[in-house]
């Protein structure tokens, strides 16, 4: 079993045992008698075959490693396909047909020379679409009679370059300067050549088409052949590539180059010095001599690498920071230019104040307004001044009767109150005499309980006067100066 078809069995879950046979066998028939199932298995077989070639499994002859975003049909792919109980898949021609038909497939020379985007909707008939439905009439691709026809060549698996241009974005996204998003070709392949993985690279191919895909489909790179340049965040195409931009790539690659020398030459120092212990242990002066000076060659290319990538980062830095104060004056500029327009639409400082002035006066016209027809509305009504004050004055008359009736009717409770202590103390009176008769007749005490109760009756007789009641207050004197003052009551 190739590796191929060990990876689609194990990782497809169309490709179930139950499935295999109606997968492999001649289904074109059911595009007629069962839609359904025929559309099933066609798209369980895109599916393997776009899955299997992003992993670097369809095979390629004479290739040091096959493509992950083109698919390669041909004898191989068949062979590659075969197993003893099913043999060859036997309507692989109807699904790459499809496919092509459906754009999930682009043969690559077609992708790479089109002028217009993939999405972009076209009436012109291209020629491979003519050779599509030259062989469809003819029953050699697709249909349903004579003998299924697998097309040959190399073509453009659309969804893994979809998902290869959104993986290389994301890593893209927090990269904000002018001078992270500009690359040379080498540096842009060296850093996403593992695009879906660290384990599989994209080829030269896959780049051409990666490449091809970004700046005219997607448009977010801009791409001469040698830079690409990634769009800023804030614009909508990207701009071309300038001399700046190239001189930029050329920078940055040296110092990727600088600085992947001195790392090998820092090791090579280790290894060295680790070589002269050893001779010097083992007494071998010559050998010992030998890779001391190889030590100090080294020592002094690192030193001059490290001096030169010093000197260049230098001016890389100066260069991002130049580049970052273009666009910061750039924005201050689009500032500019947008608070002037929007001054001009104000029209000055006279302008504003006349608008405010004139929004005084207006606004003055409208209380003036209001206040006349508030006038109108009273004087409407035919309301008498008089009568109104002479009934406010028999509500107040009422108010101050039903006060006063409150009051007399608190002065005689009190009254009542006083000629009951009154008539305590009378009864106490009358117990004190008692009591001193009782004393002078008999020589004795009083009955405790006698003397209690005459102590109770004194102490609360004490705590009762008339002075507790209540005058008639100011405020019902002075509110009825005109009124006769209420008649006392007669006294016992």
């Amino acid at each position: 079993m190739s590796e191929l078809l060990n990876f689609i069995l194990n990782h497809e879950e169309q490709f179930r045992r139950a499935r295999i046979a109606s997968l492999y066998s001649d289904f074109r028939v059911q595009q007629t008698t069962n839609p359904d199932g025929y559309a099933a298995n066609i798209s369980a077989w895109q599916l393997a075959l776009a899955h299997a070639t992003r992993k670097g499994l369809i095979p390629s002859a004479g290739a040091a490693s096959n493509d992950l975003l083109t698919l390669r049909t041909g004898e191989e792919l068949l062979r590659a396909l075969e197993t003893k109980e099913w043999g060859r898949p036997l309507a692989l021609g109807a699904v790459v047909s499809e496919a092509l038909v459906r754009k999930k497939m682009i043969p690559l020379n077609e992708f790479l020379r089109a002028t217009k985007s993939v999405y972009a909707r076209s009436w012109v008939i291209t020629p491979w679409q003519i050779a599509v439905w030259g062989l469809r009439q003819l029953g050699l691709a697709g249909g349903t009679m004579g003998e299924d026809r697998l097309a040959i060549g190399k073509f453009v698996v659309l969804g893994n370059v979809e998902e290869a241009a959104k993986s290389a974005l994301k890593r893209m996204e927090d990269r904000t300067s002018r001078t992270d998003r500009i690359f040379s070709r080498d540096m842009f392949e060296r850093e996403f050549a593992g695009v879906f993985d660290e384990e599989q690279s994209l080829t030269q191919s896959d780049f051409q088409v990666l490449y091809t895909f970004l700046s005219r489909d997607k448009r977010e790179i801009a791409y001469d052949g040698q830079t690409i340049k990634f769009k800023s965040s804030t614009t909508v195409f990207p701009s071309s590539v300038t001399d700046q931009d190239t001189t930029i790539a050329s920078l940055k690659t040296l110092i990727a180059s600088l600085t992947t020398q001195t790392s090998t030459l820092q090791l090579r120092i280790k290894t060295l010095s680790n070589a002269v212990r050893t001779a010097i242990s083992q007494k071998n002066r010559l050998q010992a001599t030998t890779s001391l000076r190889s030590q100090k060659l080294a020592e002094a290319a690192l030193k001059q690498r490290s001096e030169t990538l010093s000197q260049l980062e230098e001016v890389y830095n100066r260069i991002e920071q130049a580049a970052d104060q273009v666009e910061i004056v750039r924005v201050m500029s689009a500032s500019t230019g947008v608070l002037k327009s929007l001054n001009k639409e104000v029209g000055g400082v006279e302008r504003v104040e006349d608008v405010v002035e004139g929004l005084r006066v207006e606004m003055e016209k409208v209380e003036d307004v209001g206040g006349v027809l508030g006038e109108n509305a009273l004087t409407g009504v035919g309301v008498d001044d008089l009568e109104l004050e002479g009934e406010l004055e028999i509500m107040e008359r009422e108010e101050r009767e039903k006060r006063e009736k409150v009051e007399v009717e608190e002065v005689g409770k009190r009254f009542e109150e006083i000629e009951k202590g009154e008539e305590e103390r009378r009864k106490v009176k009358e117990l004190k005499g008692e009591r001193d008769r009782s004393a002078v007749g008999h020589g004795q005490e009083l009955d405790s309980h006698v003397e209690e109760e005459v102590q109770e009756s004194i102490h609360g007789l004490d705590r009762m006067s008339l002075d507790e009641v209540r005058p008639m207050t100011t405020e019902s004197k002075t509110s009825d100066k005109h009124q006769e003052s209420p008649k006392a009551l007669p006294a016992e």
